[in-house]
């Protein structure tokens, strides 16, 4: 029986953001024969095959366990983490539980009368919300916009920044933001 181990190794490397070149150079095999064992033309010995697993961070254990390969797709609501701030008139809903190791944060934020969510300093983070009950303000700087139920807001947080409730009730919003900070 043969097992075709070219393709994981291709997904690792990519994960890894390396070039077949990079890996090559660092496991000292050329990026011709990197590209014939991501192609299963070829079969590394088992010294070069823990070489290259080395260089790619995963143990033979998990390149070969099937439920490490998976990526998580489906978030239950159990693992979802919400925080509930009664001073400042606001709720937060992580709702993957492992975004902030990821590049995308989505939230749900409902805002009680006269809520607002806590203000942030500049960054290089990009913001996404899409109101889905009742009117926000959104603070950017000097500058105040009003979006209300059905609208979508996006911004590049350079400046300081807030969301706070505009409505004369509850009002809430899906709010993806990038993690990238100055």
């Amino acid at each position: 029986m043969t097992i075709l181990i070219g393709k994981k190794i291709k997904n690792l490397r990519i994960q890894k953001n390396l070039t077949q070149e990079e890996l090559g150079e660092r496991t000292d095999l050329t990026k011709g024969y990197i590209s014939q064992l991501e192609r299963d033309l070829s079969s590394p010995s088992l010294e070069t095959f823990f070489s290259i697993l080395e260089v790619l961070g995963v143990s033979p254990k998990q390149f070969f366990d099937e439920k490490h390969q998976k990526q998580q797709v489906v978030y239950p609501k159990e693992d979802q983490t919400i925080h509930l701030d009664e001073d400042k008139g606001y709720e937060i809903n992580w709702l993957v539980s492992d975004s902030n190791e990821n590049e995308m944060e989505p939230i749900l934020l409902t805002l009680e009368k006269k809520g607002e969510y806590k203000e942030f300093e500049p960054s290089q983070s990009e913001t996404f919300g899409y109101v889905l009950q009742g009117k926000i303000y959104v603070t950017i700087g000097e500058d105040t916009y009003i979006a209300s139920k059905g609208e979508s807001i996006y911004y590049q947080a350079l400046n300081q920044h807030q969301i706070s409730n505009a409505h004369d009730g509850v009002s809430k919003l899906l709010i993806v933001a990038t993690n990238s900070y100055l």
